[in-house]
């Protein structure tokens, strides 16, 4: 079994648009969006957390198993989101109580 070798400057490149994408969280976390606020600081997280995945957790390189484990980890991540958000707003005609 042969090993991928990743240069540095891949590391660099993905370390610098972590820092980045970060400071760009912190930078639109100060303006006022209403409520794209959490949209934005959430596409924001998922483009860090892919970049992660992909370069540092060697996904990117791995076989096409691990890949196909991820992505099935991943959809299942989105079943459960989408069951969640559709409970979550169908609850508009139950009354609240005070």
């Amino acid at each position: 079994m042969s090993q991928h070798v990743v240069p540095r400057k891949i590391y660099f490149a993905v370390f610098t648009a972590l820092i980045v994408l970060t400071a760009t969280t912190t930078t639109i976390s100060f303006l006022d969006l209403g409520p794209w606020n959490t949209v934005v600081a959430l596409g924001i997280a998922f483009v860090k957390a892919t970049l992660v995945a992909l370069f540092f957790m060697h996904v990117k390189y791995s076989p096409r198993l691990t890949q196909i484990v991820v992505a099935g980890g991943l959809f299942w991540l989105a079943i459960l989101l989408a069951l969640t958000l559709g409970d979550f707003l169908t609850r508009g005609w139950l009354p609240v109580s005070r």
